[in-house]
């Protein structure tokens, strides 16, 4: 930490609807929206948007025509698609159910954390800035955390912020003796939650947590650890509260239709000022051609990781086209354990057969920048010296027939057919098979829905026995890199193991000098990306689209965005 004093921190260091009956939209707006026409009713048939059915009827707009926000100005309400193929379960870390997407969208809309990300800004990687806590410091030992509270903030149902509600949340998380203890959120929270000890009140407005040992990037941890009220989740219970969401954020609940569509509407009293738009609803819309379809009706303001073959004519029709680099990655993860992938020669093979630069400029247009090493872009660890990979075949050839495979072999790739940074994974996937095939390695495809792949990831496992999974990961929140290479991880599908390598993450947990760990992690890039447990392919740039009408977003170096700036013309 640069300054634990005052709890800043140096950049962090890294974390499906089957189509509806046909049936037109209610009308939702009347306004001329630049680059689209207007928000208006249209008819969804099968052949239009097929998998967006969830868009049928759902649509709030000026006159309320569903329920959902009525008698409201269509310039108060932000509609954002999502790639997600449900709306993320409505509890705090639970949210993350839909990836970080859902930890984007609804996770740090409805709740806040004692910690943040400051994601107003575009050039830089986001330090963590004080939330819920207006600082922190770190006892000599370097396991006991003082967190001074902020003063003022209150829940949603008007429950006060304080110490009380900081040790029940974390009751919530972590301790098995408590009545609040919720399992699922347990196993959820994971990796954000792993080595605190201890959770205590102080002082009113103070707690101290104290970890098994030095976590130098717990502030970064705790962006994701977010705090429900306590007295809804006594009323609500565990399983309960979902139904009856309050946090403290920007945002508040205000329905939910599974499936179709969240509405979540201002929060007038947040501490760091209302947003700027008066509701939020979100639709999960899994199909990215549908997305598309539903920006240019006008039907959405917003739309996540639009088709890259349609981002030419988006930016042509007059729509906002945003990226930026962030902490993403998006690999092939080879199970190392079996053969013939327990040989680094076949695996530094796959990782030199295939073509990143075709990729990113003939199947993600530009979206997306080639991986040559074990890290993006923007990460702090991320060194030149450490690009390795380019495409060769030739050489990819000479290292299978030195380790016994001249003529390939036949592998199968479990991966995910939409979700949270996924980008078009079914056209990359098809891209890199022919690629993988041209030097002998015949790789049969193995889609699967996104939860379902998540569910099985978080518990260690690759879907269907496959060799290798396809899966967008992030360093972002620096836990991550012990989670996924740690030799010692129930997460590591890897299943990669290297003495040195770990013992550069445990010293790196105990180094709180930002540039020294960041030495640190470049240290365990390059003999990971010699190693090659991935095949390293592409790092996202985030696309989304949005009309012209949509003002004041700021596009980060983050996962995460901050929906408080943003208005509506």
């Amino acid at each position: 930490m640069t300054d634990e004093s005052r709890g800043t921190t140096g950049a962090p260091r890294a974390l499906p609807l089957p189509g509806a009956a046909t049936r037109p939209l209610p009308e939702a707006a009347t306004r001329r929206l630049p680059g689209a026409g207007t928000r208006r009713s249209f008819l969804i048939g099968a052949g239009a948007l097929g998998a967006a059915g969830a868009l049928a009827g759902c649509v709030p707009g000026a006159r309320g025509a569903t329920g959902t926000v009525p008698g409201t100005s269509a310039k108060d309400v932000l509609v954002i698609a999502m790639t997600a193929s449900d709306i993320p379960i409505l509890d705090t870390g639970l949210s993350s159910n839909q990836g970080y997407e859902g930890t984007r969208f609804v996770g740090n809309q409805l709740w806040d954390g004692l910690t943040r990300f400051d994601l107003r800004q575009a050039t830089e990687i986001p330090p963590v800035v004080p939330g819920l806590a207006t600082g922190w410091t770190v006892a000599a030992n370097k396991t006991d955390w003082t967190f001074t509270l902020r003063e003022g903030v209150t829940f949603h149902d008007g429950t006060p912020f304080d110490a009380d509600a900081v040790v029940f949340n974390f009751e919530r998380y972590l301790d098995k003796t408590s009545p609040h203890y919720y399992p699922a959120l347990n196993s959820q929270a994971g990796l954000a939650i792993s080595g605190i000890k201890a959770v205590r009140k102080t002082g009113p407005m103070t707690v101290v947590i104290s970890t098994d040992g030095p976590l130098s990037y717990l502030p970064s941890n705790l962006t994701t650890v977010l705090l429900a009220s306590p007295t809804a989740v006594r009323r609500y219970g565990n399983e309960g509260f979902q139904k009856h969401p309050v946090g403290t954020g920007p945002f508040m609940y205000q329905s939910v239709t599974r499936g179709q569509q969240l509405v979540m509407k201002a929060n007038p009293s947040y501490w760091r000022g209302r947003p700027k738009v008066g509701y939020v609803v979100l639709l999960p819309i899994p199909d990215a051609t549908a997305r598309v379809a539903a920006l240019r009706a006008g039907q959405v303001d917003w739309i996540e990781v639009p088709p890259p073959d349609d981002v030419p004519g988006l930016s042509k029709e007059g729509y906002q086209v945003l990226t930026n680099s962030y902490d993403h990655v998006w690999p092939w993860i080879i199970d190392t354990a079996k053969k013939p992938f327990d040989d680094v020669r076949v695996r530094q093979a796959m990782n030199y057969a295939i073509d990143r630069e075709a990729l990113t400029k003939d199947v993600l247009q530009g979206t997306a920048d080639p991986e040559y090493q074990a890290v993006a872009r923007a990460n702090a660890a991320y060194r030149p010296k450490n690009n390795v990979y380019r495409h060769d075949p030739a050489k990819a050839r000479r290292l299978l027939a030195a380790a016994g495979y001249p003529h390939g072999f036949t592998a199968s790739l479990s991966y995910p057919t939409s979700g949270s940074g996924n980008m078009v994974p079914i056209p990359m996937n098809e891209a890199l098979q022919q690629n993988l095939a041209e030097v002998g390695i015949k790789v049969k495809l193995e889609p699967i829905e996104w939860a379902s792949m998540i569910s099985s990831y978080y518990v260690g496992k690759i879907p269907g026995g496959a060799d290798l999974i396809n899966i967008s990961l992030t360093m972002q929140q620096e836990g991550f890199w012990a989670s996924f290479f740690g030799g010692d991880s129930p997460l590591n599908v890897s299943h990669y193991k290297n003495a040195k390598v770990d013992a550069l993450f445990a010293q790196a947990k105990a180094t709180f000098d930002d540039t020294r760990r960041s030495d640190l992690y470049a240290e365990a890039v390059e003999i990971l990306t010699d190693q090659a447990p991935w095949v390293f392919i592409v790092d996202d740039r985030n696309p989304r689209a949005l009309l012209g009408s949509v003002r004041g977003f700021v596009e980060p170096k983050s996962w995460f965005c901050d929906l408080t700036t943003v208005h509506l013309d």
